[in-house]
């Protein structure tokens, strides 16, 4: 142990049991772990002492709730820098000296962004507001409820909210400061708020979520609120950088946090600034995360040939490398010869984050856990590879076009192909493209050069088609060479190119000029440049909250359309351009346009501005605000290509938009109109293919992927033998009658039931079966797990989505209603936990309103036991608060039972004094006998001491035992032989017949 175990305090050891579990089990796990000696430190010393002094030092406005200041923190003459090291020494030297060394605990609260220990919460702005509106009580149609879950919109009662516009945990402590259940700060310590954090972690249930905010809110006042909220949202923005805390707390902490990803690493590895890391402690290991290098922006547009200038070329080789720039997730794979496994090989995957994705991709070849990747890559790697780390770009591909899809479908395409045991060729998976090797057969690469690690991978990966496979790179010699390449990897709607020196070593969790990007705004003219009409604005978020960030620009239907004409003004919505505005650009935009917004209303939207989406509900990139062309501005914008897009009216929309200059000297109705941008689309796709031309129409990726198609089976309708035969659904029934429904996926939960089978059941009991999202009313949605298509439909947010269970909730009521002879069967409403796999907004108070608060539908029997628990477990239990003995005590007396019949309780309110003898035996049974007072609920006081109830004396001595005060005439004199006699029967006994033994 680091410290003397003996010296740790009971709050302490009880501390450490609390955040990490048993300490026998952590001292097995972490033997040289640091000890705390103490409690830690209240939660609130964490922004008295530490946020609110660093947002002091500096010089832009603080946010609303951190305004208080917390008294002076180092000389006025300190640097800002100087004095944000200052802060954080002093409270760091305060928590070693009042705390101990483990500083864990707050350095998990101080930079949660890299806290990789504690999992996700699931929680964003508008969930916490709607949790914070139950927990305060106020009406979810209050100005106060709207100031938080529009918390980027500038307030419109209060002058106040506007300065926190942008700021969701500022616009909390506006509400939070009107409704404070205390005032000063709270008792919750920093282990306390640790332990309830990782239960909130934890939960997925609302009304679990809602406890554990209801416990916060009683127990803190509305600044430490603020601040927890900032810590759950990952949102600190405190003045100082994780890279700071980490250089502060040891001078290696951002090496081993490099290499490892790992916040308890540090803080139980580097609790002494004394100790230095070795050598050998410093790479990259085997089956850690470490921090990927990362591509530095170029924040000035330049010329290609001074990005090649940067990295740094010779007259001996002047050569850099071209790669494709992806669109997917950043993920490194680290594999091992494991013989205890199934397999023989044991995998980790890793996320840029450090979010571990082997519950996704695999941990093994073979087995249960054999992931969406790891189970088709056994020939992956070269058969001398005993160990290797990889670097790579996690993609989606799609096999029916052979082409790379955008990064949002990546976790649905794993989760799919998770489950295609067959490894069917066709559809959408996850393909690892890996361009760097770090690690081989127990050899750090990292300090060998860029082409020397190339050389490595390509020697120990073979690679599996369309599953794992090196990026390809093409090395160049001239800043000529990266035109051409961009134009091409624009035109097949890639994200741009990354530059790289072969010569370069992999430098942990840096940005610098050996990797450079290059997207297509960095190309000279390229793109035609559109002058569009403003007709929304969206409102941003931190340093650009409470003003418009980002625009909506739309295309004129009719530019001859006379004024009371119903096409005048009229535009349908085209892109949304938020990059390239300048602070000057934003002010020219809202001096033009000052007054003349209008904030948008969902069921009523503005007749002159369409919106993209389905003609019954066109809400798709909704803006914040909408002005009429008349009153706006018009925006030359210029982007990389077009591509086709459901968001937007048009259908398709700009890739790369962005803000080029106001034009000032062209009125809204000389803005580009439809049929001016259709010329535009034609003429460049006519000249494309003569002179390539820069501006260019993304061409449709999606080909046909089979000359013909599957006969559509409905389930109990196909003739073909080669269908399985239906399974026996049960008895046949009217209850589904005149309903449709459209069964997406099997059914998984509770158990497996195949999608043949299930619709053979709806249509046993008179549903009715189709095999696309049609306009048939009513339509039942069902799935059960999120396959490409379901997640397609939830993005288009029109309806509602239930689980396979309803359907059998239905039948087995119906079921128990005829067999209790009740009325005829009936559908029962949806529950929301219970029967929704994706709820619509609009409907979640009304399908609320079909449960009590406890999860009890009102309408459908309980359907088990488990069913029957679950309802039971979530219901609060009588006592929240923690066991009172001595109240319970009192309370027991004042109902006429007392507990001197208990051993242990059998002395309580009485009050005893020993007499003074010098016989060393009488000494010896009058120590016994004080300790057996003691433990039964009795005080042993001085003599004089008034309220004395009982007084010891040796056998023969003065009844008053030399007593003076006013207990002497009180007190019954007894020996300790009727204590010992009350010991030995468990109650008192009568103290006529013992008071002399």
């Amino acid at each position: 142990m680091a410290e003397d175990t003996a010296m740790i305090d009971d709050d302490a050891a009880k501390e450490v049991t609390l955040m990490y579990g048993r300490e026998e089990d952590l001292d097995e796990k972490y033997p040289n772990r640091p000890n705390n000696l103490h409690k830690t430190l209240p939660f609130h010393s964490l922004f008295t002492e530490l946020f609110n002094p660093l947002l002091d030092t500096q010089k832009k406005n603080r946010p609303a709730a951190s305004r208080r200041r917390a008294g002076p923190h180092g000389a006025s003459n300190l640097s800002p820098v100087e004095a944000r090291r200052n802060i954080i020494e002093r409270f760091i030297a305060k928590w070693r000296k009042e705390v101990g060394n483990d500083f864990y605990p707050a350095m998990r609260l101080v930079i949660p962004e890299k806290d990789r220990d504690r999992a996700m919460y699931g929680l964003k702005e508008k969930a916490i507001a709607k949790l914070l509106i139950r927990v305060t009580k106020i009406n979810k149609d209050s100005e106060d409820a709207k100031l938080m879950v529009n918390w980027k919109l500038p307030g419109q009662l209060h002058k106040a909210s506007s300065s926190t516009a942008g700021d969701f945990a500022g616009r909390c402590y506006e509400v939070l400061a009107k409704r404070p259940i205390r005032n000063e700060v709270g008792d919750m310590s920093i282990a306390e708020v640790n332990n309830t954090l990782d239960q909130l972690s934890q939960v997925g249930a609302e009304d679990q979520q809602y406890k554990i905010f209801l416990r916060f809110y009683r127990r803190m006042n509305p600044e430490e609120l603020t601040w927890l909220i900032r810590i759950i949202l990952r949102q600190m923005k405190i003045g100082a950088t994780e890279k700071t805390f980490l250089d502060i707390w040891h001078p290696d902490a951002e090496t081993l946090f490099n290499i490892s990803s790992n916040l308890r690493r540090i803080c139980w590895e580097l609790y002494d600034p004394k100790v230095r890391l070795g050598g050998e402690d410093s790479g990259i290991t085997l089956m850690q995360c470490f921090q990927p290098q990362l591509a530095a922006f170029q924040k000035q547009v330049g010329s290609f040939e001074k990005m090649v200038a940067k990295l740094s070329p010779t007259p001996e080789d002047d050569s850099f490398w071209i790669e494709e720039k992806l669109d997917g997730e950043r993920m490194q794979l680290h594999m091992v010869e494991d013989p205890d496994v199934p397999g023989g090989t044991r995998f980790s995957f890793w996320s840029r984050k450090a979010k571990d994705y082997c519950y996704l991709y695999g941990k093994h070849f073979d087995g249960e856990e054999a992931g969406a990747l790891t189970r088709f890559i056994k020939s992956a790697f070269s058969p001398n590879v005993k160990s290797i780390i990889l670097d790579g770009e996690m993609i989606t591909w799609d096999m029916d076009v052979d082409h790379i899809v955008g990064f949002g479908t990546l976790k649905t395409a794993a989760i799919s192909e998770k489950e295609n045991k067959t490894g069917t060729d066709t559809g959408q998976r996850p393909l690892l493209r890996v361009f760097d090797c770090l690690y081989l057969n127990g050899r750090d690469l990292t300090p060998y050069t860029l082409r020397d690690r190339r050389n490595a991978l390509n020697s120990a990966v073979k690679g599996v088609h369309r599953r794992l496979e090196v990026h390809p790179y093409k090395e160049a010699h001239s800043h000529t060479e990266i035109e051409p390449e961009l134009r091409k990897v624009v035109a097949e709607a890639s994200e741009g190119l990354v530059l790289k020196s072969p010569r370069s070593r992999y430098r942990l969790n840096d940005r610098n000029d050996d990797w450079m990007k290059v997207k297509p705004e960095y190309m000279s003219e390229f793109g035609e440049s559109l002058d569009c009409v403003v007709v929304g604005g969206y409102f941003g978020s931190g340093h650009r909250g409470g003003a418009h960030s980002s625009f909506l620009c739309g295309l004129l239907v009719n530019k001859n359309a006379k004024e009371g004409d119903p096409e005048y003004e009229k535009c349908f919505s085209f892109f949304k351009v938020g990059g390239g505005f300048s602070r000057e650009d934003y002010a020219a935009i809202r001096g033009r346009t000052e007054g003349k917004w209008k904030d948008w209303d969902q069921r009523r939207p503005p007749p002159i501005v369409e919106l993209g989406g389905h003609v019954e509900n066109r809400q798709h990139e909704r803006p914040d605000q909408w002005i009429r062309p008349s009153d706006s501005v018009v925006l030359e914008c210029k982007a990389a290509s077009v591509e086709s897009s459901d968001k937007f009216r048009m259908a398709i929309t700009l890739r790369f938009p962005r803000f080029k200059q106001l034009r000032t000297d062209k009125r809204w109705d000389q803005a580009l109109s439809i049929s001016e941008f259709m010329e535009l689309k034609d003429s460049v796709e006519r000249e494309h293919s003569e002179k390539e031309k820069e501006f260019k129409i993304e061409q449709s990726r999606r080909k046909k992927a089979r000359t013909t198609k599957k006969p559509l089976v409905v389930a109990g309708t196909s003739t073909s033998t080669d269908v399985l035969s239906t399974p026996y659904a049960g008895p046949q029934s009217g209850l589904f009658d005149g309903l449709t429904f459209y069964l997406m996926t099997d059914q998984l939960h509770p158990t497996k039931l195949a999608k043949p089978a299930l619709e053979a059941l709806v249509k046993a009991h008179g549903g009715a079966i189709v095999q696309r999202d049609s306009a048939a009313q009513p339509l039942i949605v069902v799935a059960d797990k999120r396959l490409v298509k379901v997640s397609s439909l939830e993005k288009r947010a029109t309806t509602n989505i239930v689980k396979p269970l309803w359907i059998h909730d239905c039948i087995r009521q119906a079921e128990a209603d005829a067999d209790a002879e009740n009325s005829a069967p009936y559908l029962l409403p949806f529950e929301p936990n219970r029967h929704m796999f994706y709820l619509l907004d609009a409907d979640e108070l009304d399908l609320e309103a079909h449960v009590d608060e406890h999860g009890d539908a009102y309408a459908r029997d309980i359907s088990d036991v488990a069913e029957m628990r679950a309802i039971l477990n979530a219901m609060p239990t009588k006592f929240e608060t923690t066991f009172n003995r001595d109240m319970f005590v009192a309370q027991l007396d004042d109902h006429g039972r007392p507990l001197t019949n208990l051993k242990s309780y059998m002395f309580s309110h009485a009050k005893f004094a020993f007499a003074d003898c010098d016989d060393c035996a009488w000494q010896v049974d009058a120590q016994l006998a004080r300790n057996r007072i003691r433990f039964a609920g009795g005080a042993v006081v001085d003599k004089g001491e008034s309220g004395v109830t009982h007084l010891v004396v040796p056998e023969g001595g003065a009844r008053d035992g030399g007593m003076d005060g006013d207990g002497s005439g009180l007190a019954r004199v007894v020996g300790v032989g009727w204590v010992r006699k009350c010991w030995e029967e468990g109650t008192r006994v009568d103290e006529e017949r013992w008071q002399w033994g």
